[in-house]
């Protein structure tokens, strides 16, 4: 597994963090993560009822690329800090297949905290999940 981590001696503010590249989604996983989440929301799960809605095919639950910032953020928290706070914005839809990238910049940096402004994204520049999250020095 792919970790990251905030070197919290040497980060600056604008600076662009390593990114977590997260596996390609697939049904399985959106399966698991039905049942973890008890969304069994057949738009995330089978393709007839996705497209009956207007849909091209299943699309990930949004809450699922939530999470993938909320690891991301952790990782980059380690061992030493916590994510004291984080929020989210949905702007589009995470089908099966898609290799999704987690990007984090430093927004600000004071004594014992580190802001940052998140993103999911498909292809570079184009956010599918946006967010910010604090990282609180333990």
């Amino acid at each position: 597994m792919q970790t990251v981590q905030i070197d919290w001696a040497h980060v600056e503010v604008g600076q662009e963090l390593e990114p977590l590249v997260k596996p390609a989604i697939s049904k399985v996983q959106l399966l698991k993560y039905a049942g973890a989440s008890g969304d069994f929301n057949l738009i995330h799960t089978d393709v007839e009822t996705a497209r009956e809605v207007g849909l091209p095919g299943t699309i990930a639950h949004g809450m699922l690329s939530m999470g993938f910032l909320g690891q991301y953020a952790s990782q980059l928290a380690g061992t030493s800090a916590f994510v004291s706070e984080l929020k989210v914005r949905f702007a589009g839809m995470v089908f099966p297949g898609d290799v999704l990238t987690c990007r984090a910049k430093v927004v600000k940096k004071e004594a014992g905290k580190i802001e940052l402004q998140l993103g999911v994204e498909r292809e570079p520049g184009k956010a599918l999940t946006s967010g910010e999250a604090t990282l609180t020095l333990l």
